[in-house]
């Protein structure tokens, strides 16, 4: 399907536990409060493959490096076609929690090319900005298992996580940019706030009074 974008593609990336979600969603309702139509969305999705990838979150050796691979590129394929084009069609701001740079940092440090991996990603539209939120494998860690209190599935054990974060660290791309996620969720949020106003200076994201 062809880019035909009128909307703004926004991509959240990073390891697990730098807090994408809880960015995306803070910038989700200050977008909305200035009358933005807004899609939150995510990789994997719920479609048919997204659900066989979250299956290898407890055994990842269910399938090969190159399967899994093909895998995300099958589920990124049907959420570009199904949601992401046509909501950038239409107009809409579309905040993606990860995106093809993760899948070249995960898979990439199972054993694949990252920059093969990005390059057989030229069916899909680049963002218009992916924010990497950096935080120290470690301090990750402790939030999954302490802040949340879930148990490591296989893409979250230290030693992946600290190769994925070197790969995330390497990636120089036009659209990316950078942010200390070990600060405060306020001090991220302004963060995330000051790229958004540069990218979109007519939104004044800055001048907007936080959601009730």
């Amino acid at each position: 399907m062809v880019d035909k974008r009128k909307g703004t593609f926004i991509v959240f990336e990073g390891i697990d536990g730098t807090g994408k979600s809880t960015q995306i969603d803070r910038l989700a309702d200050v977008l909305r409060l200035l009358g933005h139509e807004v899609i939150e969305t995510r990789e994997p999705t719920e479609g048919i493959y997204g659900r066989q990838i979250r299956a290898l979150y407890q055994n990842r050796h269910m399938v090969s490096v190159d399967e899994e691979l093909d895998l995300f590129i099958k589920d990124r394929r049907d959420h570009i076609d199904n949601l992401i084009i046509p909501s950038l069609a239409a107009a809409k701001i579309v905040l993606c929690d990860r995106y093809y740079l993760s899948t070249a940092a995960y898979q990439g440090a199972a054993g694949c090319n990252p920059d093969e991996i990005i390059a057989r990603h030229d069916f899909a539209p680049e963002p218009d900005l992916a924010i990497i939120i950096e935080v120290d494998p470690r301090t990750c860690i402790t939030r999954i298992t302490e802040k949340r209190g879930d148990l490591l599935n296989d893409f979250e054990q230290l030693e992946s996580l600290k190769k994925v974060d070197s790969i995330f660290k390497q990636m120089d791309l036009p659209y990316i940019e950078r942010i200390d996620g070990s600060a405060s969720e306020e001090q991220v949020h302004q963060q995330v706030v000051r790229l958004i106003d540069r990218l979109l200076p007519h939104l004044t994201l800055s001048d907007t009074p936080e959601p009730l």
